[in-house]
């Protein structure tokens, strides 16, 4: 029976403090939060002062009873949850349910798992902070509120089972307006204009003209010239430069640079990182501050010298840029300088290496460059060529961190020297709006727009993904011509090539459903939406942290004007809130043609809601968006299904366009023709694909017993099922050999499938 009681949130966590603090201590585990607010309403009593009213978890009761076992025989209870809000929250949550007295109970924070950190927290314990907890609740608070009055108006203005969150929300309105100024760029072309000459030696040097030109005919007559012309080399400039390495992670920075340099989206990034600190092997990952304390500055200091010598070392302090950067006093750091390569596995490995290369690198030297230009004049025109190189004199910092890309070497060259044209090349080039987000690039803009918590975007990213707001796409872009003006061989020729305009690959776009519900957020419920508001809202969050402001007051500033909206949305029509559009009459009966959002995003629709007989429905035709469809083009897709013509068997062959895009069926067998034309689909390739289909089916049944017992193939090997239970064949076991008796055996031996509660949908 232990003294000492420690109580931390994680089971990983636990067992790597009990190894530090040996005997007459007892370390367990909440498993996380222990009590949550219910997922209904009323779980904020907004009449008294805003009052939670918390539940425990169910999968937790196990877990408390334990708690309080240990609780009633150890002398001492130590909470030792994370020192940010949420683990403030749950030191709160584990006095309440054991009944400590919050003002007297030992609390102890760290923010390493090292014997040092927890020998130091041991000797200076605190009580638990309840301004940290009064700004956690606050938070839940604001987040449930939204949630849970504002959904409901989706539900009904717009479609069932969406939802709303006060930062989600206007994360997505981010993505939303960053794919409305790229539809709204004006395309511009300008010609770049490259040369590659040959020095007297042989060798190669390209250069680029130093201004870009408009018009094809300026780029021809450029080219003509530089064709009757002599090259030379009429100035050679280098100068000294130097690169400073970046501070330390903090948990935006981690999450942008995982992802940039070993892709790792930011919920991975986090879940690996938690790992590695419960590990002891990183301080704490949610972190706002870049400051690195003294005992780790002097053992870097100490490693860079031995390791690389005197002349890599510089002590560097760093300083926050937030002024609300209080979450925890150290920057993401190794707790061990000198290992450098650590983690359970393959990624975790990949980002304490990251971690490693980026604290070691705050504590190092400048890089040292040269840059070079080297201007080309051509004696038939006024057009500078330059050529531009790099050259690290000294890697200092690099040497641990390294550089994107070679250095670009230029071949040695004086004022003066001749150079002789081999071709020239002037490519027209699009102009293209700003870039679309990357996972990367969101958490950035948050970070600079003071929107939500660094700790909170992982989750925030991730959750407007999942609800069908975002997706991370592929963009296939649109054909353009382009002209290539080149001069080979003393001619100047013109041609036309294709590129794929606007074509972009795994980044952010918003979905139609992510478009509809944030116009109307915006045009009814601006306050909510709005990017100061909502960075105002962080900053009192943090005065409640910091005892300036009381919760309550937040709350009410919040939910009063936020509450009236609510109220007020129950004029608004859905017609205005699913942005229908009549787009007129079809010609035949006279019947309304609409173009609004139905249950799985934008339709068309023949005929009114009211009318009888009921109104068809049909998509919207592929390129087209509610605002740009014309009827036309909607009468066109009234005319689906359309009949392509017959298989062999004489069974009709109809095209369609479906919720998951352009199918062709056959009997009750559905075959997607993506990126085909239901509308321009031949014979020939609708039997293609139809046989091909045939082909994998044929290949997924390999028995069918006629009892509903069949043998398939599926994405991880062969099995057997009967519609409701799985069994896997063994490895050793052919599966087109099985016999009917054998199939029912093994799926009486399977084990039942696992089956999970239903998760009650939250609503923010």
């Amino acid at each position: 029976m232990s003294k000492n009681l420690v109580i931390v949130e994680s089971p990983a966590k636990a067992k790597t403090i009990e190894k530090y603090l040996g005997t007459g201590f007892v370390v367990k585990s909440s498993m996380g939060h222990i009590r949550s607010l219910p997922s209904k309403n009323g779980s904020i009593d907004v009449k008294h002062k805003f009052a939670p009213v918390f539940e425990i978890n169910a999968d937790k009761k196990k877990t408390i009873a334990e708690l309080k076992k240990q609780a009633k025989t150890a002398e001492t209870i130590w909470l030792a949850s994370d020192e940010d809000r949420e683990g403030e929250a749950i030191a709160w949550h584990l006095a309440e349910v054991l009944k400590l007295n919050p003002k007297t109970t030992k609390r102890i924070v760290f923010h390493e798992i090292t014997k040092d950190a927890l020998d130091h927290a041991i000797k200076n314990p605190r009580t638990i902070d309840m301004p940290l907890v009064e700004a956690q609740q606050a938070r839940q608070a604001l987040d449930y509120l939204v949630g849970f009055e504002l959904s409901p108006v989706l539900w009904r203005k717009v479609r069932p089972q969406l939802s709303a969150g006060r930062v989600q929300s206007v994360a997505v309105r981010l993505v939303v307006e960053r794919e409305r100024e790229i539809e709204k760029h004006d395309i511009a072309s300008t010609y770049k204009v490259t040369a590659e000459l040959k020095l007297k030696d042989g060798t190669e040097l390209l250069a680029e003209a130093s201004k870009k030109y408009t018009d094809a005919a300026s780029v021809k007559k450029l080219l003509e010239a530089f064709n009757d012309s002599e090259f030379s080399v009429s100035d050679i400039s280098q100068k000294p430069s130097t690169r400073n390495p970046s501070a330390p992670f903090i948990t935006s920075t981690l999450q942008q640079e995982a992802s940039n340099k070993i892709g790792f989206s930011p919920r991975t990034t986090m879940q690996l990182a938690q790992r590695l600190y419960e590990a002891g092997l990183i301080t704490y990952m949610r972190t706002d501050s870049v400051n690195l304390s003294k005992v780790a500055t002097d053992a870097m200091g100490d490693y860079i010298t031995k390791k690389f010598g005197e002349e890599y070392y510089q002590f560097r302090a760093f300083t926050s840029k937030s002024a609300g950067a209080q979450e925890a006093h150290e920057a993401i750091r190794p707790t061990n300088v000198t290992v450098e390569e650590a983690g359970a596995d393959a990624q975790q490995k990949k980002l304490y290496n990251l971690i490693w290369r980026r604290t070691l690198a705050s504590q190092m030297q400048p890089a040292k460059l040269e840059k070079t230009v080297v201007s080309i004049t051509a004696s038939k025109s006024k057009e500078t060529l330059e050529a531009k190189g790099e050259v690290v004199v000294f890697d200092g910092f690099l040497k641990v961190y390294g550089r994107k890309g070679d250095d670009s070497l230029l071949p040695p060259l004086e004022a003066g020297d001749s150079l002789t044209l081999v071709s020239a090349d002037g490519l027209e080039t699009l102009s293209r709006g700003p870039a679309r987000y990357t996972e990367a690039s969101l958490v950035r803009k948050l970070e600079e727009m003071g929107i939500g918590r660094p700790s909170t975007y992982a989750s925030t990213i991730s959750t407007i993904q999942t609800r069908g707001y975002v997706e991370r796409a592929d963009i296939e872009g649109i054909e353009k011509p382009i002209q290539r003006i080149t001069l080979t061989k003393g001619k100047v020729t013109q041609t036309e090539e294709t590129v794929a305009y606007g074509k972009d690959s795994n980044k952010l776009s918003p979905t139609d459903t992510g478009k509809v519900v944030t116009d109307f957020l915006v045009k009814h419920f601006s306050d909510v939406m709005d990017y100061d508001f909502t960075k105002s809202v962080e900053q009192e969050l943090d005065e409640i942290a910091e005892h300036k402001k009381d919760r309550v007051e937040v709350l009410e500033k919040f939910y009063k004007p936020f509450h009236k909206l609510v109220e007020a949305s129950a004029d608004i029509t859905r017609a205005e809130a699913t942005q229908t559009r009549h787009l007129g009459d079809d010609p035949k009966g006279k019947v309304p043609i609409f173009a609004r959002f139905g249950r799985y995003g934008p339709m068309l629709q023949r005929g009114e809601q009211s009318d009888d007989p009921k109104p068809t429905f049909a998509p919207l035709p592929t390129g087209t968006k509610i605002e740009t469809v014309t009827l036309e083009q909607a009468l066109e897709m009234f005319k689906l299904p359309r009949l392509v013509g017959e298989t062999k068997d004489g069974e009709p062959i109809k095209a369609n366009i479906g919720r998951f895009g352009p199918y062709i069926q056959v009997g009750k067998l559905f075959v997607s023709i993506k990126p085909l034309d239901p509308m321009k689909i031949t014979l020939k390739e609708a039997l293609d694909l139809y046989a091909e289909k045939l082909k994998k089916e044929a290949e997924k049944n390999i028995n069918d017993f006629g009892d509903g017992v069949k043998v398939l193939n599926g994405q991880y090997g062969p099995y057997i099922t009967n519609g409701k239970k799985n069994a896997k064949i063994p490895k050793d076991t052919d599966p087109k050999k099985i016999t009917h008796e054998q199939a029912i055996k093994m799926l009486e031996e399977a084990p039942e499938k696992k089956r999970f509660p239903r998760r009650t949908k939250k609503a923010a």
